[in-house]
């Protein structure tokens, strides 16, 4: 073997890598704007770009030492760096989300371990006033040796660290060599059981420092306001490299004024600052830190904050803050691991245009520099440790329940001192690298490796070296019963995806910590459909600090387009590879190109940055809450509203007067507004907030949210479905055949056939028109959502998938305006006894309208319904949708807060929401009426109470059935299904049952609605 087995041997973590450090980039001169221009630097050399690269399928094939000067490159590809081989072609890619994808035998790992072989030339020139040179590696998965001109440097892992090696001995003036050999697998891979896809290679940037050969090496800034909040205090600790070097500090405001100076005193430097500007991630108010010594300059921003908890409350300067939070994984469907700056400030975009104020690295430290955008646009961040060894939970054992398996969990490596040594370097590694950065106000040991000696250690070192900030890891409730766990140095109680009852428990029982839902609310598919209620448990306790989304995007390999021209994405499974997770990479806010999901729309109107906590409609006048934490709404925010009177626009306005709106953060006022109502309909009041200056990211007025508020009268209905229900029919003369099973009424104008062994239509023609292609089906399935994972398989055990319709009797009556056909019917499934018994009527009126009067009765053995309504299969030439209902996003009784109450107009495809693994999708929920039309034809459904619909190129079972999006047929109809109502979508992907309130799960219920057919 070409190099000694450090990727097996626990007491090898690192060979010649420099002590950790603070990230920056050091300079000749002040550099202001860090993150753009860190390339601007003199001292720095970048040596990403193309780099010549050879892979073997394992380490044993690799037996020519490729990192010999001289060495022949002739079989070497140029591949681009930073990168993953999985995308250069090697290897193939593996989604699993706790299962290792390697036997579980720590610190072993198979000798079939891929590597890849990297070579990269370049030039270097000596400085003279900085001869030092510092060969920067910011991520590099797993693990990897280092040669420099012939020369070993050094050895690495922790994939999302920084390893830095001093090589200025070995490099020469002009052409140099750098060679890397990379391991897809070390003994920090058992570490590294993050829910991922697996990728391997340089992922991030590698270059040179040029360093002076006394410089500031290290330096920690501690930067805090005074108890009243009034002035600051920054206090800054040195470590240097070689001897310790006379040092000037400066620090300037936003506006470049001078507020402080200093010199280092003993490797020490403090600033006071007066009329302080504090940082939050309202208000990320950065002062700019200028650090001089004789031959270098190093700039750094600086956020004055502090953040501390007390009697279990959490605090950012003072104030009660809620994290409204998303957990983000370095993913794109086309780099992979690799994300530049231009996709990173996408996130963040789109993560500032849906209200996020807080993100937490899962499972592993950012690029480092991308925590001065954190720091420049706002966000509170929980820096997360590159730890996670879920796999540990999955081997065999006899008894498989969770609970009980759980307690041994941290057995083989949370409870293994020999593994103390990595755990704490992990942490240490992270946390030294971004303790100057104001946006981490919380450091997280890591995720999902249960609890022990190492994970005490870390703690124990993290509030040690740094208790100016918080502490988390929430797989500290996961312990076996052997011994006593040391839990003081955590700050926060924290949870994943809790029950409601769970965190009102809580708070009843303990409170003692903040409570922190690290994960919740899983995101996956079609959801979360629970954020609301969330949303009230939060605001109901002080100690409730929020949480973070599970996740923020969608992970996915994308493969090109179809013929159609259509994207085809990737997930578990796709690539022939064992163990995998299937599509449980598929849970985020947003797709895998960041278009956003209708969930993160949700999101953004439930932490909209005010609310309506009172409307009195005589006084005209709402009692507004400012739900920011340290703005003045009148700062922050314009207000403008409308009257919606059955779904159109009959008026607006806007809160003119700034004062109107002078309510500081967590504070509510009266506000005045202006409006006629008008005299019928069914009426709305929406408020709508506006951004009201531009920021970096938001331009003046861009939307932040809004609400409505239902307005009350003598006559509020909606006049049209009143009209559709006051019509009253001509009398005309009915013909009626009918025999054992068949019924059929007609009149001049249509001809309807009805199945009287089914109690359902199986022809309506109306004016010669065919209005359904397919007999009519009562419905109760629906394409199982992600978040339905765990409860479709009770509702295939119940068949509702598979129903049948029995009719037992019918009766014919026979008026001078209508026909009323009464039938008891039942939907069953095969050798199983009925699920409903149906009391139907069916009343056709002379004009060709009818009704659908429907009583039914669910046996209670049988679990809550996915949905229950009427299916039409229409003509495909009716492709146009008019609704008046929560719209234009699709909503559900749990997840409607993205819409409004409106009349919307659409065409069918465009109700479709594509999610790559198809699924229930495009109901709207809350509707007076939908008319579905050609050019020649037209189906009202209208309700005199409101229903839900949607209505689909695709039917419920293609959606069922497909794996992918672009593998879907569409149907030769267009599918209509009318329902008294859809189970709520939740977030059980993950996350807890249903709530109840929200399943359709009524013993009894009645179901009206009228179809009026027309041109």
């Amino acid at each position: 073997m070409i190099v000694p087995k450090y990727y097996e041997d626990l007491k090898v973590l690192h060979k010649n890598t420099l002590p950790n450090r603070a990230y920056y980039i050091p300079a000749s001169k002040r550099m202001d704007n860090l993150v753009e221009q860190r390339e601007a630097s003199d001292r720095y050399i970048l040596l990403s770009g193309q780099w010549k690269f050879r892979y073997f399928d394992s380490i044993y094939e690799a037996k020519e030492e490729f990192f010999r000067e001289g060495f022949a490159l002739d079989d070497f590809y140029t591949v681009p760096v930073p990168g993953v081989w999985q995308n250069y072609g090697y290897d193939r890619h593996q989604y699993t989300n706790t299962r290792y994808p390697f036997p579980m035998d720590p610190p072993y790992v198979p000798h079939e371990n891929p590597c890849g072989e990297y070579v990269r030339s370049f030039v270097y020139h000596r400085d003279e006033k900085a001869p030092k040179a510092f060969l920067n590696f910011e991520g590099v998965d797993s693990c990897f040796y280092v040669w420099v001109n012939g020369k070993f440097a050094g050895y690495s892992q922790v994939s999302h660290s920084t390893s830095e090696f001093d090589v200025t001995d070995i490099l020469r003036e002009g052409e140099n060599v750098l060679a890397v050999l990379v391991l897809k697998w070390c003994d920090g891979s058992y570490l590294e059981d993050q829910d991922k896809f697996r990728m391997s290679g340089i992922f991030r940037d590698v270059y040179l420092l040029r360093r002076p050969e006394n410089s500031i090496f290290d330096y920690f800034v501690k930067a805090q306001p005074t108890e009243d909040y009034k002035k600051g205090n920054v206090e800054i600790a040195f470590t240097y490299q070689g001897q310790a070097v006379e040092t000037k500090g400066q620090l300037f405001d936003k506006e470049g004024q001078l507020v402080a100076k200093g010199q280092d005193d003993n490797g020490k430097m403090s600033f006071g600052v007066e009329d302080v500007k504090l940082w939050s991630a309202e208000d990320p108010y950065l002062y700019t830190l200028v650090l001089e010594t004789e031959n270098e300059v190093i700039t750094d921003h600086v956020g004055i904050r502090e953040i501390h908890v007390k009697d279990g409350v959490l605090y950012i300067n003072g104030v009660n803050v809620k994290f409204h939070g998303t957990n983000r994984h370095d993913s794109d469907p086309v780099t992979g691991f690799v994300i530049s700056r231009e996709q990173i400030m996408k996130d963040l975009r789109v993560m500032k245009e849906h209200n996020i104020n807080a993100i937490r690295t899962s499972h592993y430290p950012n690029a480092p520099a991308f925590y001065q955008l954190y720091d420049r646009l706002g966000f509170y961040v929980i820096d997360e440790a590159d730890n996670e060894s879920h796999g540990t939970a999955d081997v065999y054992r006899e008894d498989s329940d969770w609970k009980s398996r759980s307690k041994l969990w941290n057995e083989a490596i949370a409870d293994n001192p020999a593994f103390t040594q990595a755990t704490v370097d992990r942490t240490k590694r992270c946390v030294e690298r971004d303790k100057n950065r104001p946006s981490v106000v919380i450091w997280s040991m890591g995720n999902e490796c249960a609890y022990g000696c190492t994970f005490e250690e870390a703690l124990k070192w993290t509030k040690e070296f740094d208790p100016t900030r918080l502490t988390h890891y929430e797989s500290a409730l996961y312990v076996s019963d052997k011994r006593k766990y040391d839990f003081s140095n955590i700050d926060l109680f924290s949870r994943m995806y809790p029950s409601l009852e769970e965190i009102h428990d809580y708070f009843k029982e303990d409170g003692s910590k903040p409570f922190v839902m690290c994960e919740f609310c899983h995101a996956m598919g079609n959801g979360p459909g629970d954020l609301e209620d969330y949303f009230g448990v939060i605001e109901q306790y002080e100690g409730a600090c929020g949480g973070f989304i599970w996740e923020w995007c969608d992970h996915a390999i994308f493969l090109g387009k179809t013929i159609q021209g259509k994207k085809m994405y990737a997930y578990g499974g796709d690539h022939e590879e064992y163990p995998h997770d299937g599509n449980f990479c598929m849970d985020g806010l947003v797709y895998p190109d960041r278009t956003p999901h209708t969930g993160l729309m949700e999101f953004k109107n439930v932490y909209r940055p005010a609310r309506v906590m009172a409307f009195d409609q005589e006084k005209k006048e709402m009692v507004l809450k400012n739900h920011m934490d340290f703005l003045n709404l009148k700062d922050y925010l314009t207000v403008g509203y409308e009257i919606l009177c059955d779904g159109v626009v009959t008026g607006k306005g806007i809160v003119e007067d700034p004062a109107l709106l002078d309510i500081p953060a967590h504070g509510q006022k009266a506000v005045p507004v202006d409006f006629r109502i008008p005299q019928e309909g069914k009426c709305f009041l929406k408020v709508s907030y506006y951004q009201k200056e531009e920021t970096e990211i938001l331009p003046a007025g861009f939307p932040l949210g809004f609400e409505e508020i239902a307005l009350t009268g003598e006559e509020r209905e909606n006049q049209k479905v009143r009209k559709l229900f006051a019509r009253q029919a001509d009398r005309a003369e009915f013909q009626i055949e009918e025999d054992d099973a068949v019924l059929v009424v007609s009149t001049p104008e249509f001809s309807y056939t009805y199945d009287k062994l089914t109690g359902l239509f199986t022809k309506m023609v109306y004016q010669n028109q065919a209005f359904i292609e397919r007999p009519v089906e009562f419905n109760i399935w629906r394409a199982p959502t992600d978040n339905d994972r765990v409860i479709k398989e009770v509702w295939r055990e119940a068949k509702y998938d598979r129903i049948v319709t029995r009719a037992y009797e019918s009766e014919v009556k026979a008026g001078e305006r209508e026909v009323k056909i009464e039938t008891s019917l039942s939907v069953s499934a095969v050798y199983i006894q009925r699920i409903l018994n149906i009391k139907a009527c069916w009343t056709i009126y002379s004009d060709g309208t009818v009704d659908a009067d429907l009583k039914v009765e669910k046996d209670p053995i049988f679990p809550f319904l996915p949905r229950f309504g009427l299916r039409l299969y229409l003509p495909k030439s009716m492709a146009k949708v008019t609704y008046c209902g929560i719209g234009p996003v699709e909503s559900y009784i749990d997840k409607k807060y993205a819409g409004y109450h409106g009349v919307f107009e659409t065409d069918v495809k465009e109700m479709h929401e594509d999610y790559i693994r198809p699924q229930e999708n495009g109901s709207h929920h809350d509707c007076d009426y939908v008319t579905v039309r050609s050019d020649k034809a037209a189906l009202t459904v209208a309700g005199e109470e409101t229903f839900a619909f949607n209505t689909s190129v695709y039917t419920q079972e293609e959606l069922t059935k497909k794996a992918h999006n672009y593998e879907l047929e569409e149907s030769p109809y267009t599918v209509l299904c009318v329902d008294y109502r859809q189970s709520g979508i939740g977030s059980n992907s993950c996350g807890p049952k249903l709530i109840e309130k929200y399943r359709l799960d009524e013993k009894e219920f009645t179901f009206k609605v009228r179809f009026v057919l027309g041109s």
